[in-house]
């Protein structure tokens, strides 16, 4: 059992209790709304018995570790298991961009393949699907339409991905009904996450689609914590994680297989290239796949994607969200202009690619 320094709170062996405050330095991000309530305003009554929550919810949750193929690196957060048989409720950006996906369940201590089911972006969920899983603990769902400035309030995960005893970094809810923009590395875009609520508690990347627990032992929201790759604004700032409330009917989407504008269900589908937004309009091409269909259609480095199926491409964010509504086997057709300024056209047949 590792406790952080500097904290005295007394827990079971399976879990270390982080010091709550303000997180450090690999937690940036910065909120668009103003928090509500002030820390004169907060409650001093007594401190919760964390080591009883932790005990309530720990059997509930499960590690996530991803191989990220075409970046020759790996990724770890935290998942949430809402049925028994084989579904877990992550972040979006804990898997974006995986070819391979493992989970540990903390209840049983067994690991097992993974594949998405589907994703929300713009809500930053993610539905994972468990091979050959079954019986296992689900963690104990609550409201959070309840939850106020104030409320005692404890982030549980796997904290910095390490893996092993889930860590509980207690905390007070310090603001309702955030926005913060989320500058996604892997695909150029932003997304603006709404109705937040803000904390002061230790999150820290590994937390990511982790549970905020209520001082009753119940989830109340999914934890989003920054990463080198998923960055959550420009200013230091406390914790953010999204409403239950509004994770559930998500993830119910996602289970029934029923896809919209917001919500992609099955296999990613791939057009090789990494964007950012253009100088004007457009996504720019920063990198092209090897072999991949960008590559054969002779997209290159330096290139602007200004239409994909003939709709204007405006920024990396709208092209992202385009290829979202699509397959793998889908033909679209993709316009261009290569980095002379020489326009191009051509049909491209997507393929199979890393989630999200």
């Amino acid at each position: 059992m590792h406790i952080r320094p500097g904290c005295s709170t007394a827990v079971p062996i399976g879990v270390s209790v982080r010091i709550a405050g303000i997180v450090g330095a690999a937690f940036v991000l910065g909120a668009a709304g103003t928090a509500v309530g002030a820390a004169q305003g907060l409650s001093q009554t007594a401190a919760p018995d964390w080591q009883a929550v932790a005990a309530r919810v720990v059997p509930g949750l499960v590690d996530v570790n991803t191989q990220l193929g075409l970046e020759g690196a790996v990724g770890a957060g935290t998942g949430i298991v809402v049925t028994p048989a084989d579904d877990v409720i992550t972040n979006n950006h804990v898997v974006e961009g995986a070819t391979d996906i493992s989970v540990t369940d903390i209840g049983n201590g067994r690991t097992y393949g993974a594949v998405v089911t589907g994703f929300d972006r713009a809500s930053d969920i993610a539905v994972l699907h468990l091979t050959n899983a079954s019986g296992l603990t689900t963690a104990p769902l609550g409201a959070s339409g309840a939850a106020r400035v104030g409320d005692d309030v404890a982030g549980v995960g796997n904290a910095g991905g390490v893996g092993g005893a889930p860590t509980v970094a207690p905390g007070r809810i310090t603001g309702l009904n955030q926005t913060i923009t989320a500058n996604d590395d892997v695909t150029g875009g932003a997304e603006q996450l709404r109705g937040l609520i803000q904390v002061a508690a230790d999150i820290e990347p590994g937390d990511s689609g982790g549970p905020l627990v209520s001082a009753n032992g119940q989830v109340i929201g999914v934890d989003t914590a920054a990463t080198a790759r998923y960055r959550l604004g420009s200013r230091g700032g406390e914790g953010f994680a999204i409403p239950i409330d509004d994770v559930l009917p998500v993830a119910r989407q996602i289970e029934a297989g029923a896809a919209s504008t917001a919500v992609h269900i099955g296999a990613t589908a791939m057009l090789g290239v990494s964007v950012s937004d253009a100088n004007g309009s457009g996504a720019l091409v920063h990198a092209v796949v090897a072999g991949a269909p960008a590559e054969q259609a002779g997209l290159v480095t330096g290139a602007v994607i200004t239409k994909l199926d003939a709709a204007p491409v405006t920024s990396a964010t709208a092209l992202t969200a385009a290829m979202d509504q699509h397959h793998p086997g889908d033909r679209v057709s993709v316009d261009w202009t290569d980095p002379q300024g020489q326009p191009h056209s051509s049909t491209i047949q997507l393929v199979a690619g890393p989630v999200g």
